[in-house]
């Protein structure tokens, strides 16, 4: 792919993104199933792209675990037991099609398992600047809540998560920061409302725990952050069983 800084190279990076993006979004959706054959020519012509544009894109599909390259056969789709699954790019594919509960689901389930261990760390190790960080996130929610500010929320939400992950002092929960705020943020392709009769608990929930933080208690810092993702899971499969469509009419932040 063309690297200049001139205009050509700016649209190579903006083809590459659209293909790479609509590639990635069909093999997710199920329009490419597992063992599938890329019709790489195919390709080229639907999106009208140089062959070093498609490779390109390849080239990161691959790096996801969604495509191998094969001798004599071609590229191949694999199956999603190969994909990254914890990768930020896969998650918005995910958040945007049919497997946006299943995710969700699988993802909740993880940071019971991840953030509350998290939690007792950053109440010991957190810097005085990353505790007043989260006090203000966790500020933020209920101002946001108040305000019917659903985006104001997710923001909170995702900077408030974020700082307690990077504040454990552990390198592998501070990578998974990215990973929770790429799902978080598969929230706004949600066309419903974003503030509900979950909000207010939820930003109760937060600001315990951002209490809890400020006074070193590892023990409530556990207990209220395993709380909050609980509530969110528990919220959150009552409502994806709703007949109401793509989604639930609305979800606690967690």
């Amino acid at each position: 792919m063309i690297t200049g800084v001139g205009p050509g190279s700016w649209r190579e990076r903006g083809l590459h993104a659209r293909v790479l993006n609509s590639l990635g979004q069909e093999i997710v959706d199920g329009g490419y199933a597992p063992g599938d054959i890329l019709n790489l020519d195919e390709i080229i012509t639907t999106f009208a792209v140089s062959r070093s544009v498609l490779r390109e894109a390849l080239r990161v599909l691959q790096s996801l675990g969604m495509v191998e390259p094969r001798q004599r056969v071609g590229t191949q789709v694999l199956p999603r037991e190969a994909w990254d699954l914890m990768n930020p790019q896969i998650i918005v594919w995910r958040g945007r099609g049919p497997e946006y509960f299943t995710q969700m689901r699988e993802m909740l389930e993880l940071r019971l398992g991840i953030e509350p261990v998290a939690a007792r760390l950053s109440a010991r190790l957190m810097t005085p600047e990353q505790l007043a960080g989260v006090a203000e996130a966790a500020s933020a929610m209920v101002a946001a809540d108040l305000a019917g500010d659903g985006r104001g929320f997710l923001e909170a939400d995702v900077a408030f998560h974020s700082l307690i992950l990077i504040g454990s002092g552990n390198g592998v929960m501070g990578h998974f920061a990215g990973t929770v705020a790429a799902l978080l943020r598969t929230r706004e392709e949600e066309k419903r409302f974003t503030i509900t009769e979950y909000t207010p608990p939820s930003a109760h929930r937060h600001n315990q725990l951002a209490v809890a933080l400020a006074e070193r208690d590892g023990d409530a810092a556990y207990r209220w952050s395993y709380a909050t993702i609980e509530a969110t899971l528990a919220e959150f499969m009552q409502e994806a069983v709703a007949p109401s469509g793509r989604g639930p009419s609305g979800r606690t932040r967690g």
